[in-house]
């Protein structure tokens, strides 16, 4: 008989998902350190960007990242662990949201900049962190009501967005970093290039074990290589505090202002939309139904994480799409892995020493990974816009015209730099905020509210689904037969909104089992 590692449903009880599998704590420690050095950029950018802005010193600056990597830990554990109803219990990693960056920067000079600023901008976090989490605990009906407004148009939508708008981000950092002196550097390309193809290669030919960790081996082997040509700098590790802990309210009592917890607000539903197509993308991915109440969770998870940052130093928090990408690429649904990724996260939270070795990885490294992984995340946008027909002419022009909105910061940035009000831009100036309000409006204009379910998957769909549904998280001996095609898939019976069948119903000669590894 076939050895099955352990699976704890979320009361606790054994469960059948390979979401729920608790895998031998050698593979946990690996994946999940795999998914800290998959968001580590995007996780420090933030402090990073905002403290320069506010002219902080280097010794708050690091303290910021530091708070930032002990929240964020705690805060993953939450989504993925979850705690009675909050928490997806999916592996989603919890991450500041770039959403907030310009708001939080027009906040903080507007309060003079320093950590004078940081004040009134975590007095806005902790109110919109509450707010959140309050909303979230609406009734049932009602939150079922609030959201008919994500269907997979839009909901895909916004995913597809996300994606597009972080693969820039890859691929400056491909180039060395904006603002390094050596930017668009053919060294940095050559990095990110040969960190690309060793991924691509061990995704092609490696063993199935050697693809679920390619991302992890392709930075520790650019690394190397940067280390050993002289390109990879390790001084900060002996210049940081081996120890270092995040109190909370560390720059004094925080300041409640009208206008930047306004402000907040807004950056907070946009940032409920990402969380909501990130939990239905990572539950397609890792074949479990998502309803409302898992949003509803999710959500719960957001609001409590975003208000506990806003006390221990640090911003809102959503989702990360970034790890979403990593998920589908290497196949591990076990949530126990972010679980272990967010212990990792608090222990460099902790010990400054081992947050500047992995913050030494150069960015033409991280650049070619990061490309890799953002251009997965606007594929998993697809394949759940996969669930609306784009054939039709209304669900078309919504993702084409909300896609073009998207593009519209990067592509005229002086139109909200010079042309509009300060305190608009710093709300609007986001491809993922103009985006995300397209989608959801045009979708309310040419189609009205969805119906309840909207998210799910045909019948006919859903059972092939389930048939073909093959653990291929790695360590895994369970095996499975497919019993159902897509042709049979395709006979469903479409809902009310216009539904493809899903893009997981694959043909059966395309079903692959694995063993333990």
């Amino acid at each position: 008989m076939a050895r099955v590692a352990a699976r704890l449903s979320e009361n606790g009880e054994r469960s059948t998902h390979p979401v729920d599998e608790v895998l031998p704590l050698p593979k946990l420690a690996l994946y999940g350190f795999q998914h800290v050095l998959a968001f580590y950029a995007g996780a420090v950018i933030v402090p990073i960007i905002v403290g320069n802005a506010l002219k902080l010193s280097p010794e708050q600056l690091v303290y910021l990242i530091n708070a930032d990597l002990f929240t964020c830990g705690i805060a993953s554990i939450i989504q993925a662990w979850g705690i009675g109803r909050i928490g997806a219990r999916l592996p989603l990693i919890q991450g500041v949201t770039f959403t907030a960056v310009s708001p939080m920067i027009a906040i903080g000079l507007g309060a003079g900049g320093g950590t004078a600023a940081l004040l009134v901008i975590y007095g806005a976090v902790i109110t919109a962190g509450i707010a959140t989490f309050a909303f979230a605990w609406l009734p049932a009906k009602a939150f079922r009501a609030v959201m008919r407004l994500f269907p997979p148009v839009v909901t895909g939508t916004v995913i597809t967005v996300l994606g597009i708008v972080l693969i820039p981000v890859g691929l400056n950092d491909a180039a060395g970093g904006l603002g390094s002196p050596d930017f668009g550097d053919p060294k940095n390309f050559a990095y990110a290039g040969g960190t690309m193809l060793f991924i691509l290669v061990l995704m092609k030919i490696g063993k199935p074990f050697l693809s679920s960790i390619s991302i992890l081996l392709g930075l520790v082997v650019g690394t190397t290589v940067a280390f050993l040509l002289g390109d990879a700098k390790f001084g900060d590790v002996s210049k940081s505090d081996w120890v270092g802990v995040s109190t909370p309210f560390h720059f004094g009592v925080p300041k409640f202002e009208w206008f930047p917890i306004v402000l907040m607000l807004i950056v907070m539903l946009i940032t409920m939309v990402e969380t909501t197509g990130d939990t239905y993308a990572v539950g397609d991915i890792v074949g479990k139904e998502v309803d409302s109440e898992t949003v509803a969770r999710a959500l719960r998870a957001d609001g409590a994480a975003t208000a506990l940052g806003g006390v221990l130093n640090s911003f809102p928090y959503v989702a990360f799409a970034e790890n979403v990408g990593l998920v589908r690429m290497t196949k591990v649904k076990s949530r126990f892995v972010v679980v272990a990724a967010g212990v990792f996260m608090i222990i460099l939270g902790l010990l400054p020493k081992a947050a500047a070795i992995v913050a030494a990885v150069p960015h033409g490294v991280l650049g070619g990974a990061a490309t890799v992984m953002f251009a997965m995340v606007a594929l998993a946008g697809i394949q759940t816009l996969a669930k609306a027909d784009l054939k039709e002419e209304r669900n078309a022009l919504i993702v084409g015209v909300s896609l073009a909105f998207a593009l519209l910061p990067a592509t005229v940035p002086v139109f909200f730099t010079k042309h509009m009000d300060a305190d608009l831009s710093s709300l609007l100036n986001s491809g993922v905020t103009l985006g995300a309000t397209a989608a959801i409006v045009l979708n309310l204009v040419f189609n009205g509210l969805a119906k309840d379910g909207a998210h799910d998957a045909p019948e006919a769909g859903a059972q092939a689904l389930a048939d073909a549904e093959v653990d291929t998280a790695p360590g895994s001996d369970a095996t499975a037969t497919v019993t159902a095609t897509a042709p049979e898939a395709a006979k469903a019976e479409l809902p009310a909104q216009p539904v493809a069948a899903p893009a997981g119903a694959e043909k059966a000669d395309d079903a692959e089992t694995s063993s333990a590894g």
